[in-house]
């Protein structure tokens, strides 16, 4: 390719590689926005300005620095929503580590595997979690060098978050080289075993991931965002989350855990624009609006991602909350993908949107034998059922020590997600099912197998299966059919061993059972999770699980 006399591509290179990285970007907005409020915590009634923001974020960065984290070296916080997240999510890029932010809700022995997996320096976490850490840093091979906690004291040895900051007061704030395709964070999602894997995304992720929510909401410096999911999540942290707010100079507002009330209580007060959560928290709104009417009149949309959008659920939101519904539907791996905007509802309720802007997306064929290539596409008629392929900007592309999982979802630079679905002639996905049967309750991913292998360490349990049911609460609720040793075995003894068990999170144990004398199986011995998940539906009808 010719170039015009005196264009040096490698200058421009090096220039776009180095300069056009996400710090930089929120750097540009501490002086840009200087006085605009950028976080605002409700709990506290303290807020910081983006001068306030990038002056904190300066100061943690050196006192990271103060306690030996260098450059490449990560960094695992277990936070909720809050001040401290958010600093932490700039202070690691600002001091050239990599930041990972990881599930609340994980038991001690999940976490203690990702301490294992990733070998932090520092590990971070809210006291509230102290039991949970105290046993994580018991069963880790790896000791991080340095453990903190937010709101106190907790493990013994601990710093506090205030020390972190006290160590880098009046030190020289660290400013190593920046570059777009340098690690910035790792998310961990959960793997088809069940166990967290993560994912590693650049500072170019991180730019994209920014634009393309600035791109669809659209969001812009005037907004205020509340995101009601955890923001460990890639959909939290990046959808209306830090990321993107951040990026654009808009202003976060956390909620350390999600509160119906206390949500529509801070749209009101703080004249809120843009909502974001799963369905199932739309729902909750909708009852609390109901029960209380609020003031919504600030709002400019509620964005939902992770599950289906049903057609009579979104009209009902659509009168309720706001006219302005938004579903995105993605990964952590990839972000979302699909997006599904207030143009197309109610018509187009239930799917999942087209592709976004930056995005490729196709539903292709599914074969016994191997994957589909990415021409090999299911039929546009919104019937026939593939798997969904996606090629993305603000993927991952890769997982951290996972080389079998990675082998097995990556090809060719697109991603097989494992959804199954239809597409129509506009090319509008709808979400079917998953091939690895997951489980989705209350916005969280429950993988079968982890937990039936938990069930079967139990003395008086055969073999388990377990699956999901519809459930108005938690949108699937995590059901176990369990075959006994022992005919006096009961529901409340397998609860008690799933809930005193270090490897599963509370959130992923079953909350019904129903005792059966066989489970279905294929010829090779392999459970029918299809079959069994048709027959807890009728059950769950006709009152014969044994809630716990």
């Amino acid at each position: 390719m010719s170039h015009p006399a005196g264009y040096d591509p490698d200058a421009y290179r090096r220039v776009f590689e180095h300069t056009f990285t996400y710090l930089a970007g929120f750097r540009r907005n501490t002086h840009r926005y200087a006085d605009r409020v950028a976080l605002r915590c409700p709990e506290t009634g303290r807020s910081w300005t983006y001068a306030e923001l990038g002056s904190t974020v300066d100061t943690l960065a050196a006192g990271l620095a103060a306690v030996g984290v260098r450059p490449g070296d990560l960094v695992v916080y277990q936070l909720y929503n809050g001040p401290e997240f958010a600093f932490l999510y700039l202070a690691t890029q600002a001091c050239g580590a990599v930041g990972s932010p990881i599930n609340f809700r994980l038991a001690g022995g999940e976490t203690a595997y990702v301490l294992d997996d990733s070998r932090p320096k520092v590990y971070i976490h809210d006291t509230a979690l102290t039991p949970v850490a105290r046993q994580a840093l018991e069963l880790a091979r790896h000791r991080p060098d340095v453990v903190a906690t937010v709101g106190g004291h907790g493990v013994p040895g601990a710093l506090s978050f205030e020390d972190l900051l006290e160590a880098g007061r009046g030190g020289v704030p660290p400013r190593p080289e920046e570059w777009i395709y340098a690690e910035t964070t790792r998310m961990y999602t959960s793997g088809t075993t069940g166990m967290p894997k993560g994912v590693p995304l650049n500072s170019m992720a991180e730019v994209l991931s920014a634009h393309d929510v600035i791109m669809h909401f659209p969001l812009t410096p005037e907004d205020r965002t509340l995101n009601m999911t955890p923001w460990f999540h890639r959909g939290g942290l990046y959808s209306g989350g830090p990321n993107p707010v951040f990026y654009v100079g808009a202003e976060a507002v956390p909620m350390r855990q999600f509160d119906a009330d206390l949500c529509l209580d801070h749209v009101e007060r703080f004249g809120l624009t843009f909502l974001i959560g799963a369905p199932v928290t739309l729902g909750r709104l909708a009852d609390a609006q109901l029960r209380r009417s609020r003031d919504l009149s600030t709002l400019r949309g509620i964005v939902t991602m992770g599950a289906p959008l049903e057609r009579e659920a979104c009209l009902r939101y659509q009168e309720v909350l706001t006219p302005r519904i938004f579903n995105g539907y993605g990964t952590t791996e990839a972000f979302w993908n699909t997006f599904l905007r207030p143009a197309d509802l109610p018509g187009h309720a239930g799917s999942a949107g087209r592709a976004c802007t930056d995005d490729d997306v196709a539903v292709v064929k599914v074969f016994q034998d191997r994957l589909a290539r990415p021409d090999e596409q299911a039929a546009k008629d919104g019937s026939e059922v593939g798997e969904v392929i996606v090629r993305s900007p603000k993927s991952g592309n890769t997982y951290f020590n996972q080389p079998g999982e990675q082998e097995a979802r990556f090809h060719d630079g697109w991603l097989y997600i494992g959804d199954l679905a239809t597409w129509d002639e506009r090319e509008y996905v709808t979400i079917v099912g998953r091939k690895d049967d997951m489980i989705i309750s209350g916005g969280e991913n429950v993988h079968p197998a982890q937990v039936e292998e938990i069930l079967n360490q139990h003395p008086a349990v055969t073999d388990a299966a377990v699956v999901g049911v519809p459930d108005a609460q938690w949108g699937q609720l995590v059901v176990a059919y369990v075959i006994a040793r022992d005919s006096g075995l009961t529901a409340e003894e397998c609860d008690k061993h799933c809930r005193d068990h270090p490897m599963l999170a509370g959130y992923k144990r079953p909350r019904a059972y129903r005792f059966v004398d066989a489970l279905p199986l294929t010829a090779t011995g392999k459970k029918i999770h299809y079959q069994v998940r048709e027959q807890a539906a009728a059950d769950a009808g006709a009152g014969l699980l044994e809630r716990v």
